[in-house]
């Protein structure tokens, strides 16, 4: 929202993007993208590995839950029957802290 002279409202000139505090590029780096467009051979090890680490680390607080979730879909890298990048993932993820900094879907 601007107000008549153009300038971003208040509420909003006040909120940091949580990925330029992390210190984040919001753009995919080249190196990222190259790494999407190399494939990831199937590993069961890996995959399961990687969900029993989300099931660990799955607790009560929304942070913890949205880890549990990030590792759960790295590990679809991992499986056969997934169709995913990191690309895809490092996107998603974004969008997600995007949407949480901005105080969730239902505002």
């Amino acid at each position: 929202m601007t107000d008549a002279d153009g300038d971003a409202a208040a509420g909003d000139a006040d909120r940091e993007d949580p990925l330029a505090a992390a210190g984040v590029d919001p753009v995919v780096p080249e190196s990222a993208a190259d790494a999407a467009e190399e494939a990831f051979a199937a590993d069961d090890e890996v995959r399961e590995f990687l969900r029993d680490v989300a099931e660990d680390v799955r607790g009560d607080s929304s942070e913890s839950k949205q880890l549990s979730a990030v590792l759960y879909r790295v590990s679809d890298l991992y499986d056969a029957e997934e169709e995913t990048s990191p690309e895809e993932i490092y996107l998603n993820v974004r969008h997600i802290m995007r949407i949480k900094s901005e105080g969730g879907l239902r505002r």
